[in-house]
């Protein structure tokens, strides 16, 4: 299977606050940025993998910055690894300001997916090839992220995490 780009995975997903979207503090509630973000990491894995894709875990959300109702909220997602049929899908959200346009970053998560075919079984994906600075150092820490997982998990033992182990070494 050919390497692709990460570049050729990014999503970006615009839109306005609604004041049925807000909490009673008129900001955006949590879990509509979560689905707004579920969606995009969707579509970023699929642009990768060509296939079906689920969502297999949310592995990281960070709440920064409240959005305020009005707001033009961008969502922009790309793939930062791929395994044998996961792919890490890192997220940056931003907030732009209504009078003077300027973006401030809000939030980030990290979701997992893994690609399948119609019966639901996991496919292999290609890998991702990183081209600028921060694609190439959100690639790294994904295998860092992955091998915690997997010692978290039971799934492998600390001594083999050799990327995690390497941080304290």
């Amino acid at each position: 299977m050919t390497p692709k780009p990460a570049s050729e995975s990014l999503t970006i997903l615009t839109d306005l606050v609604l004041p049925s979207e807000t909490n009673p503090l008129n900001n955006l509630f949590g879990g509509e940025l979560l689905a707004r973000m579920d969606r995009a990491a969707s579509i970023a894995a699929r642009r990768h993998s060509r296939r079906i894709t689920v969502t297999a875990s949310v592995n990281h959300v960070a709440f920064n910055r409240a959005i305020p109702l009005g707001s033009v909220v961008t969502v922009e997602a790309k793939i930062s690894r791929s395994f044998k049929s996961s792919m890490e899908i890192f997220l940056d959200v931003w907030v732009e300001d209504r009078e003077s346009g300027n973006r401030t970053k809000a939030n980030e998560a990290i979701y997992t997916f893994v690609a399948v075919d119609d019966t639901g079984r996991p496919v292999e994906v290609a890998q991702v090839i990183p081209e600028t600075d921060l694609e190439k150092e959100r690639f790294d820490a994904a295998l860092r992220r992955k091998q915690l997982s997997l010692v978290l998990a039971g799934k492998m033992k600390p001594q083999e995490a050799t990327e995690l182990r390497a941080l304290f070494m």
